[in-house]
């Protein structure tokens, strides 16, 4: 990579009047608002259709957009809406997304664009279908599916279609036709508009980085029309389920509940089902941040009626066999692996034999008990610096609520000074760093508290919510951002 920077923010953080960040207006201003700050790179969080928990890691597909996302005022604009309708999905603006309003409102307002749209973009809709069967026509059935079922797991489906008896599936398909159609014109409104977005992003010199969790939602159109790739019993239930072990996070682990995968079947196929989900993620992004990397060479599973992850065991990954497929597959693959946690030495020789740049975080940094791997010091070029992530409070909150020997070591470390303040000086410290980009969550460069950060690891309810006011990137925070991003050699 070019010695750049970028900003973290998803874009559903953004602001707008309809209650969620979308695909309009905000955003071209955020990539402008970039453009001028001199950042090369917008990061951002899975972009699919949210499941349990609101979380953008639990999602309904590992390759279709969320429909949250798509913009209402483009859709006016194309006369795929009115106003009037539209009118009552306005909100007062918040620093918090409200899905229980969304969910309620959304998908009504999303069916009337379909009523009108759907015939109208027949040709475009036919190409778009026929360019995305890999995934789409599952997808669309699935979602119908649930809809028809009352938004149940699809694991609570009767048997002959929850195991895809081809009677049932010829049946539903008949019954659920227009609800298949409906919710196939979103993904293609999605990628329009994501499309449109991601050119006006790269024609200013902004690229974009995607996040691609490791794993898959059970309760996922992938699970149930490809319960090959998995580890299921023959009941099709998983019998393991994913997890990590206790951490810096949590006492008792983080048991995520997604099924594992079958990584021999895989193997056998060419890992064709990772292919074509890389595949379609690299024609959203630019470059691409796989989510727990430490699992390609060892994963924990958790026995799938434990409560916490702490009865777990570690089990082999596929390892540099996988990487040397992908690799051979997409030449040059820009990928960043996120390679924090419990780190072995199996696991530190897989992020370098692979090449990719890993993560430095420098909220880990200040332990001052033990020398740290994350103290910029300590840094080679081929990595990825953050203040935070999303699983992490921002700067501001990090100094409040850390132990008070970490942020005298801190303090002490990047020689902060009360003028310019505790968010501005971490971002200092990794600016100036060696790696080769820099990261920072858009709440840091805004000097946010702890009420901001974006995600709370190990909890459910209130997370995934944070949004950015109206306003809040001007120009001086551009000018301010431009001048340490040249001084430091990243523009």
């Amino acid at each position: 990579m070019e010695r750049s920077s970028g900003i973290l923010m998803h874009i559903s953080s953004l602001p707008n009047r309809f209650g969620i960040g979308s695909m309009g207006k905000e955003a071209y201003e955020f990539v402008d608002f970039l453009a001028r700050a001199k950042q090369r790179y917008w990061q951002m969080l899975p972009l699919g259709p949210t499941g349990y928990g609101d979380s953008p890691y639990q999602l309904f597909s590992a390759c279709a957009g969320n429909p949250y996302l798509i913009d209402i005022d483009l859709l006016l604009a194309q006369g795929l809406l009115t106003e009037d309708e539209a009118a009552p999905s306005c909100t007062p603006e918040s620093d918090a997304v409200d899905y229980g309003r969304l969910y309620a409102q959304r998908f009504a307002l999303l069916r009337l664009a379909f009523a009108r749209g759907y015939k109208r973009d027949g040709a475009a809709f036919a190409d778009f279908a026929q360019a995305n069967k890999a995934w789409l026509n599952d997808y669309a059935l699935f979602m119908a599916l649930k809809a028809h079922f009352g938004m149940v797991s699809f694991t609570l489906w009767p048997d002959a279609i929850r195991l895809r008896e081809a009677a049932a599936l010829a049946e539903y398909a008949e019954l659920l036709k227009e609800d298949i159609r409906y919710y196939a014109y979103l993904q293609f409104l999605f990628f329009r508009q994501w499309s449109d977005l991601k050119a006006y992003a790269n024609k200013q010199g902004v690229r974009l980085i995607g996040d691609l969790p490791i794993y898959v939602s059970m309760d996922s159109a992938d699970v149930w029309a490809q319960p090959q790739v998995f580890q299921l019993n023959e009941a099709r239930r998983p019998e393991w389920v994913s997890g990590v072990p206790p951490d810096y996070f949590t006492a008792d682990g983080q048991l995520w509940g997604n099924p594992l995968y079958d990584w021999e079947a895989l193997k056998s196929t060419g890992y064709a089902w990772w292919c074509m989900r890389i595949r379609m993620n690299m024609r959203q992004f630019d470059m691409l941040r796989i989510d727990h990397f430490r699992g390609l060479d060892s994963y924990w599973r958790v026995k799938a009626q434990e409560t916490t992850a702490r009865n777990g065991e570690w089990v082999d990954g596929p390892g540099m066999d996988f990487i040397r497929t992908i690799q051979a597959e997409f030449p040059g693959l820009p990928i960043i692996a996120e390679d924090l946690g419990y780190l072995t030495p199996s696991v530190r020789e897989l992020v370098r034999a692979s090449g990719f740049p890993g993560m430095k975080v420098l909220q880990f940094a200040f332990d001052p008990l033990e020398p740290s791997d994350y103290l910029p010091h300590n840094y080679m070029p081929n990595c990825v610096c953050y203040t935070g992530t999303h699983d992490n409070t921002t700067a501001r909150g990090w100094f409040s609520e850390a132990a008070c020997a970490e942020v005298h070591m801190a303090t002490r470390y990047l020689g902060l000074n009360c003028q310019e303040g505790y968010a501005w000086g971490m971002i200092r410290g990794g600016i100036s760093s060696a790696a080769a980009l820099f990261v920072a969550q858009m709440q840091d460069y805004l000097d946010l508290p702890s009420a901001a950060r974006m995600n709370t690891p190990g909890t459910t309810g209130g997370n995934w919510r944070w949004r950015m006011r109206p306003g809040a990137a001007t120009p001086q925070l551009a000018e301010k951002l431009a001048y340490f991003t040249a001084m430091y050699s990243r523009g």
